[in-house]
């Protein structure tokens, strides 16, 4: 059934709560998806994509309770992908003729997909508009390589609804419909999740997209994605989050990824771990186990790392086959500004880190030559490698390096009145302060015990 958006605007897509995945198996859908259609009553009845393939009949049918098919004038397709345009040969059925706006790319997926049957397509470019009545217009803006070559968005003024295709979404079902509604967890989730590992790669276009749209001033009162929640609460959050994703993102944290034959690679990636933690405590770290673990949930996480680790034992002179496909998806969502080492053992030749320090810098990682390469299993010579990897992983700065600073005893302040000396470790129990209190930590009405002066009339004493 059709749910109401706003004016004249209401969604007719498909709630899938059934997808397990998506693009073949590689993407996992955790909680549902949605392929949103929208229909537009105006003057001119717009239907704005349709469903995927598998949903065509029921989309068809819905649709036919909701609407005379007859009296769709426009049909838009913002992208040719089969989760959009899959319902395209059974709607065209019911009414022949319908003129199809499109990029000249998308005539290109919609044929290649579906053959030649004689549609009437009308190819637009950004800048284009297009009269619905009432006053309101279709503008379409070309969003190419987000994520295909055919790619668009379409902005419908009055409303100032912005149909944004791929761009903005997650794959979450929200019955609710919008996203101030969802779980804010999940939403966040799976909106993070949705870039990381499908519009990571096309970061650098995005940013110069946004820069153009910025141009447009375009008066965004929703943003209507192809998939998941309708954003109308402050709409454009979930644009400056792209704005901040697409620009080299990171947080403090540290993955560390591998598979193991017989643990000892396990068990290095835990010594990883264990020592990432104590040199920088505030560093967050994550573990998986490639072959275990789901494989677009550990590229959300590389992508929300400054840092990675990615370790395999040596199997007939190369890596593990689970870490072999798995590097294969890292190269091709293309991270950027982040660090890389590589471990692993071996029994007779050892070549795994030599491979994946390939493969991390094919993949576009600045890849430190401190590693751990260990023979059959770790040993404490090669544990004792590990903070030295750690060191070189992480940037200088923000390393708490265990230094003669740090083990000196707190500084004592001697009065410049009286010559009264304050030693923290005595503290000064008359006046309530405790051993061990350092002089920066004295209360601002604390005075010299002897002369009575300010604390600001101490001085720092050399050790």
């Amino acid at each position: 059934m059709r749910k109401h958006v706003k004016g004249n605007v209401s969604w007719v897509g498909y709630m899938d709560w059934e997808l397990e995945s998506f693009h073949g198996d590689e993407y996992s859908i955790d909680n549902g998806s949605s392929q949103n259609a929208y229909l537009i009553e105006e003057e001119k009845v717009v239907l704005m994509d349709t469903v995927w393939t598998p949903h065509r009949f029921d989309f068809v049918e819905n649709l036919r309770k909701e609407i005379d098919l007859k009296k769709i004038d426009i049909i838009v397709v913002n992208h040719g992908e089969c989760d959009h345009s899959g319902s395209l040969t059974a709607i065209m059925d019911e009414v022949p003729g319908t003129p199809i706006y499109c990029t000249a790319s998308a005539v290109k997926s919609i044929e290649g997909q579906f053959g030649k049957r004689g549609w009437d397509f009308h190819v637009v470019k950004t800048g284009d508009s297009l009269d619905i009545g009432n006053g309101k217009r279709l503008i379409f803006v070309e969003m190419k390589m987000l994520h295909w070559p055919d790619s668009m968005a379409t902005f419908l003024t009055g409303d100032n609804v912005l149909f944004s295709m791929d761009a903005f979404g997650q794959h979450y079902s929200v019955e609710e419909l919008y996203a101030d509604l969802a779980d804010q967890g999940v939403l966040w989730r799976e909106a993070m999740k949705y870039y990381a590992n499908i519009l990571n790669p096309f970061s650098p276009v995005l940013l110069k997209k946004l820069k153009e749209m910025e141009g447009f001033n375009l008066d965004i009162e929703m943003v209507a994605p192809a998939h998941g929640a309708i954003w109308r609460k402050d709409p454009t959050q979930i644009i400056r989050k792209y704005a901040e994703w697409a620009d080299a993102y990171q947080e403090d944290q540290v993955t560390v990824a591998y598979d193991t034959m017989w643990e000892g690679t396990a068990k290095i990636a835990h010594a990883i771990s264990e020592e990432v933690h104590r040199q920088s405590p505030n560093t967050v770290v994550k573990v998986f186990n490639i072959a275990k673990a789901d494989k677009n949930d550990i590229m959300t996480e590389v992508f929300k790392s400054k840092a990675i680790c990615v370790g395999s034992p040596t199997v007939v002179g190369r890596i593990l086959s689970s870490v072999a496909g798995w590097m294969e998806m890292l190269g091709q969502l293309r991270f950027r500004n982040k660090r890389a080492a590589a471990f692993g053992c071996y029994g007779w030749s050892g070549e795994s880190v030599r491979i994946l320090q390939e493969k991390l810098r094919e993949a576009g990682f600045d890849v430190i030559d401190e590693n751990v390469r260990s023979n059959w299993n770790p040993e404490e010579g090669d544990l004792a490698q590990v903070p030295a990897l750690v060191r070189a992983l992480l940037p200088e700065q923000e390393v708490e390096q265990p230094s003669a600073v740090a083990d000196e005893k707190p500084s004592r302040y001697a009065c410049t009145v009286c010559g009264h000396v304050y030693d923290p470790e005595e503290g000064d129990p008359d006046s309530g302060i405790p051993p061990g209190t350092p002089f920066e930590s004295l209360p601002d009405d604390w005075s010299c015990p002897v002369c009575g002066v300010n604390k600001s009339m101490f001085k720092k004493m050399d050790h």
